[in-house]
């Protein structure tokens, strides 16, 4: 067995060292991560809304809920189902109603901006801007 010079073990104790310094700032950050999504899945919750295009005193929205149901607010062709959130995207799924035919449908989305009162999707080079609403949505 051969045994290695003292300045050969220190150079690989610092480096050790170091490797586990890197170590516990990547295990840090994962568990910042995993914390800031788990809030951004709580903070998703609520009604969001905004307003008809060409109906200004009328809204539609999303009612995302904290058990994974979803419902539309003001859509009567649309109707959301179900939510998922996976990182900084929420997928809906529901059902399009159309002239005589019913589609499911699945939509994934980026979520662009989330605060206590501001919801921002998009898709492609389509954004939608939501606020949250009050209780009686």
């Amino acid at each position: 067995m051969r045994t290695l010079k003292p300045e050969t073990s220190k150079y690989l104790i610092r480096a050790v060292i170091h490797m586990g310094d890197r170590f516990l700032y990547i295990l840090f950050l994962t568990i910042i991560l995993q914390i800031s999504c788990s809030q951004n899945k709580n903070m998703i919750v609520g009604s969001w809304i905004q307003p008809i295009p060409g109906q200004s005193d009328q809204v539609q929205g999303i009612r995302i809920d904290s058990d994974g149901k979803a419902s539309s607010i003001n859509m009567q062709t649309l109707l959301y189902e179900n939510w998922e959130q996976q990182g900084m995207n929420l997928i809906l799924t529901g059902k399009s109603i159309g002239n005589r035919q019913t589609i499911s449908f699945s939509d994934t989305l980026e979520i662009v901006k989330l605060t206590a009162d501001t919801l921002v999707l998009a898709k492609r080079n389509f954004s939608r801007i939501y606020t949250r609403a009050g209780m009686d949505h």
